[in-house]
């Protein structure tokens, strides 16, 4: 792996604070994104004063409830690297267009004014790129210098113009070393009792987190033996036939299954009627519900597990290339704002050639928000139920490496952060 290098020339400019937040569903290393802002921006000191944080996110903003990131000691800071889920609180809200609500946009201001905030650092997906490239364009509609870059951060890996999202090579190291676990398991029992196991996994529209459950076979006839992807239809007689077929050759069947996974006509198998404040449909279930299908027509006895939260919380098994990444890209962040750079995402950019290397480039906000890059055919097996070579060797390098955290008592030891409140300047509330 090649450590990236930034050769930015420094943009001078007022020193001024910094915000940062964390949006969306969080991740096994997002935290170590926010070390990388923090600790990088501690090293410009004649362009940035302090960083502040949002309270769950761009509402923190909204609110005026920002925390302050100097409160805390470095090794405090230092202990995100190995600390999952959000540190500061994430949260799903949508900013609108300034045209629909310029009260919203208008109080952004108002706080960073308030506060001398004019760096804006938002580490989040696709939905949170949006919302970074329309702070960004507040320098110019509302006449407030204004420098704005979007960390990425997505374990469904569907973010455009970067190799991989930080974030998903540490789901799917949990996923692939799950899945290898659980067949172990099935295969001791299948004579006698269950022959049939599924593991239900992440992924909307892009089948990226499910693929990486194919790292978990070896060799021909190994666990995962179906995987359904959000990208190819679901034809129940095929896939009943491929259970039985497998259950015939093999002895038990282990399907690893997105919840994306949906018909020809585009009906998610396992649409819940729910939707989000990004109206995103909330999905869960589809596990349960091919159990019963499988139960239903060829008799055989089950097992079935959702991987949900746990998948996206488990730092205990963190993919150390992914932990890298995430720091790499909150610290060329700062980078490129100090630089005077805005309305971008630092992306990860993979080399030429049989042997891993990496860097960091930049990509244009206008060009990732609201996006999704979908798992290519090439990567998906021509019965739709695997994966390929290329597909491996594109995963593979990504689950790489260790990056444990210390351990007390046989449970890992997670930073906990006193997340103290920056004094209100403004008088008024806002009703986001």
């Amino acid at each position: 792996m090649q450590s990236p290098a930034t050769n930015l020339t420094t943009y001078f400019m007022p020193k001024a604070n910094a915000f940062y937040a964390q949006s969306g569903g969080v991740t096994p290393v997002i935290n170590a994104s926010a070390c990388g802002v923090i600790e990088t921006a501690a090293t410009y000191k004649q362009q940035i004063n302090k960083v502040f944080a949002g309270r769950n996110g761009i509402i923190g903003a909204l609110r005026e409830d920002l925390i302050d990131t100097s409160k805390e000691s470095k090794k405090a800071i230092r202990g995100l690297m190995t600390t999952p889920a959000g540190a500061f609180g994430s949260c799903r809200y949508k900013l609108r267009n300034l045209e629909e609500n310029r009260a919203e946009y208008q109080r952004l201001i108002d706080v960073f004014k308030a506060h001398n905030i004019r760096y804006f650092f938002y580490n989040g997906g696709g939905d949170s790129a949006d919302t970074c490239l329309k702070v960004s364009q507040l320098s110019e509609l509302l006449d407030y210098p204004l420098q704005a870059i979007h960390i990425p951060k997505t374990i469904d890996n569907d973010l455009a113009f970067t190799d991989s999202c930080p974030g998903f090579g540490s789901v799917a190291k949990y996923i692939a070393v799950s899945t290898k676990e659980a067949a172990l398991d099935v295969k001791s029992m299948c004579e006698t009792s269950t022959k049939v196991f599924i593991l239900e996994v992440m992924g909307r529209h892009a089948g990226w987190i499910a693929g990486s459950a194919g790292l978990a076979a070896d060799k021909a006839g190994d666990a995962p033996h179906i995987i359904l992807f959000p990208e190819v239809a679901f034809d129940e007689a095929r896939f009943l036939a491929k259970v039985k077929n497998t259950v015939d050759a093999q002895g038990y069947c282990v399907i690893v299954a997105s919840e994306g996974t949906q018909t020809a006509d585009g009906r998610f198998l396992s649409d819940s009627g729910i939707r989000d404040a990004f109206g995103h449909a909330q999905l869960g279930g589809v596990a349960p519900m091919l159990a019963h299908l499988i139960h239903g027509h060829l008799g055989y006895k089950y097992h079935w597990a959702v991987a949900d939260y746990l998948q996206r919380a488990a730092r205990h098994i963190a993919s150390q290339t992914d932990v890298t990444q995430a720091y790499a890209v909150g610290k060329a962040a700062v980078e490129m704002a100090v630089a005077g750079k805005n309305a971008l995402m630092p992306c990860i950019v993979r080399a030429k050639g049989e042997r891993y290397r990496w860097t960091v480039g930049e990509a244009p906000l206008a060009k990732v928000a609201n996006r999704e890059k979908r798992l290519p055919k090439s990567f998906i097996s021509r019965d739709g139920f695997g994966i390929t070579p290329t597909a491996r060797r594109y995963f593979e390098p990504l689950i790489r490496g260790e990056a444990y955290p210390h351990y007390s008592r046989g449970l890992p030891v997670y930073t906990s952060l006193k997340n103290l409140s920056v004094p209100r300047k403004l008088s008024d509330g806002f009703d986001y």
